[in-house]
């Protein structure tokens, strides 16, 4: 693997979708899937953001908790479009769901998709905020033991960062999250390639390494990190843990905008300090990005490719475009 000396910072970054990558500009984002047929599908799309309207929305720290949000919603998006592009909801759907379009008709979609994101949400809370100071609190009881409150908030930390790497090692095992966490190589691999200034290839691509300093698992360690010395300063109670929950909660916007202004340094700079912080999440992308092959690479920088010429003033492209086709593509037609 090639060691990376960038020779161009790029702001753009993306994600993994289902047999596909979704690369994001500041103009637009741009989706490449490998469709059943083999060919990549290429669609580009306008982003708005509402830091444009709204300007002290950008002012760091701020920045960071809008970022997160706007990127989770435009990731759930993107992976359902990638999985109704490749067929993958075509089943009958359930009595329940017939019942939910035809009492609310076209809102029973909006229903079922905020439903699931407060499920979601409301698991998150209890297995990384109520469960490890549950775990505190009842390691510290069954052991008699009182101490100090930052070692409590340490080994809180360490056990959320435990659930977190049991989590991801368990289902990096299914192997339809294991394609998807190749492609997760795929886009890192052609950022890389991209910023380190070389033709953007598979061939090019995969001499660099799957890992990249702005990925969102950096980020979410970061965020663990961040959280375990903030609790510490603002001294937050070890009293009730529902008490402890909600202010942890209530801190949590604060935990995320500091640790992507950290994501940010990260990214731009490549020092000791920066590669300290960012040891832990690199280090786990071991589990969350994997070696792609040269199909997958193809459909990475694809992605790039669309989303480079947005940002140089191209047209969207909304509809199904393929991509040029790689000379070994063309060999067997």
């Amino acid at each position: 693997m090639k060691k990376e000396a960038c020779v161009t910072r790029t702001y753009i970054g993306g994600q993994a979708l289902i047999e596909g990558v979704m690369m994001k500009g500041k103009r637009g984002y741009a989706v490449a899937l490998r469709m059943p047929d083999g060919h990549i599908r290429v669609t580009t799309h306008p982003l708005k953001s509402v830091r444009d309207q709204y300007k002290f929305l950008g002012w760091p720290v701020i920045r960071g908790v809008v970022n997160f949000i706007e990127m989770l919603a435009l990731g759930m998006k993107t992976i359902t479009y990638s999985s109704d592009a490749l067929g993958l909801e075509e089943e009958e759907p359930s009595k329940f769901e017939l019942w939910l379009e035809k009492k609310l008709g076209a809102k029973a979609t909006s229903l079922v998709t905020f439903t699931g994101i407060a499920l979601g949400l409301l698991l998150a809370v209890g297995l990384f905020i109520f469960l490890p100071a549950a775990a505190v609190k009842g390691i510290c009881a069954l052991l008699s033991w009182q101490p100090v409150a930052w070692l409590r908030n340490l080994m809180e930390g360490l056990i959320k960062i435990g659930i977190f790497v049991g989590y991801v090692a368990a289902v990096s095992a299914m192997k339809d999250i294991r394609r998807t966490f190749e492609y997760h190589g795929a886009e890192h691999k052609s950022i890389h390639c991209f910023e380190n200034g070389l033709p953007l290839t598979p061939e090019n691509a995969q001499t660099f390494r799957v890992m990249h300093p702005r990925c969102g698992t950096n980020f979410m360690f970061i965020v663990m990190l961040v959280g375990i010395l903030v609790t510490s300063v603002l001294q937050i109670s070890w009293g009730s843990l529902l008490v402890r929950s909600l202010l942890k909660m209530l801190i949590l916007p604060l935990i995320m905008g500091i640790s992507y202004e950290l994501l940010r340094l990260a990214g731009r700079y490549d020092n000791a300090l920066t590669r300290l912080f960012s040891l832990p999440g690199m280090l786990m992308q071991r589990l969350t990005a994997r070696t792609p092959d040269q199909a997958q690479l193809e459909v990475g920088i694809a992605a790039l490719n669309a989303c480079l010429e947005l940002e140089n003033g191209a047209p969207f492209r909304p509809v199904e475009e393929p991509a040029e086709q790689s000379g070994e593509e063309a060999a067997h037609e």
